[in-house]
């Protein structure tokens, strides 16, 4: 019971995460239109800082914490799919960082890079969470 306890709580991390992680990448978005020191521009600045603060960052911390307590309990340390599924949240957290520089960036009002460079980002986290998802599912190695 313990196991699906833990299992039901990384998924909702999970959850959490990638919604914040498809979310904010957006915002950036928007706020590359957004005149700089304009109202709507430090509206956004709020929203990136709570949306990080309070569900990216937790989220992150305890997808991680659960996620090696379940392999931990499992057994997974040496699994094939396992290790590349570690690999590929490692590079997800990566790009948690950079999303996270990013908008301190905006926060000093230092964004140099186009709406563009934004929208291709958004779909990184996209691509990992696919590859991580299959990983687990279908553990094909």
């Amino acid at each position: 019971m313990l196991y699906l306890v833990l299992k039901a709580l990384h998924l909702i991390a999970v959850i959490a995460w990638m919604a914040g992680m498809l979310y904010l990448p957006r915002l950036f978005v928007y706020h590359c239109e957004a005149e700089k020191g304009s109202r709507q521009s430090e509206t956004f600045k709020v929203m990136e800082r709570r949306l990080l603060r309070a569900i990216i960052n937790p989220a992150m911390i305890a997808v991680w914490v659960l996620g090696l307590t379940l392999a931990w309990i499992s057994d997974y340390w040496l699994q094939g799919w396992f290790l590349a599924k570690l690999a590929l949240v490692t590079l997800l957290s990566a790009v948690h960082g950079l999303f996270s520089r990013w908008r301190r960036d905006f926060e000093a009002d230092r964004n140099v890079r186009p709406a563009r460079f934004y929208r291709m980002w958004n779909e990184v986290p996209t691509v990992l969470m696919i590859g991580i998802v299959l990983l687990a599912v279908l553990k094909p190695f």
